[in-house]
């Protein structure tokens, strides 16, 4: 699994990071979250999901 952000899309609100700091940051300079790793570790795919589901402006893209 691969996860990107729509900068276009994201209202740095920091849910993503509270969800699954291991996956997400959060740019202080650009007020925007970034995605940390290449790939998605197996054991964070679910928390992944879950930051996705609750993204209110759905800008966390998921690759399966």
């Amino acid at each position: 699994m691969k996860a990107k952000i729509d900068y276009d899309l994201c209202m740095g609100d920091r849910n993503c990071n509270k969800v699954c700091p291991e996956v997400f940051d959060y740019d202080e300079d650009k007020l925007i979250s970034r995605v940390l790793v290449e790939v998605v570790p197996a054991h964070l795919e679910e928390a992944v999901r879950k930051a996705a589901r609750e993204c209110a402006p759905g800008a966390i893209i998921i690759e399966e």
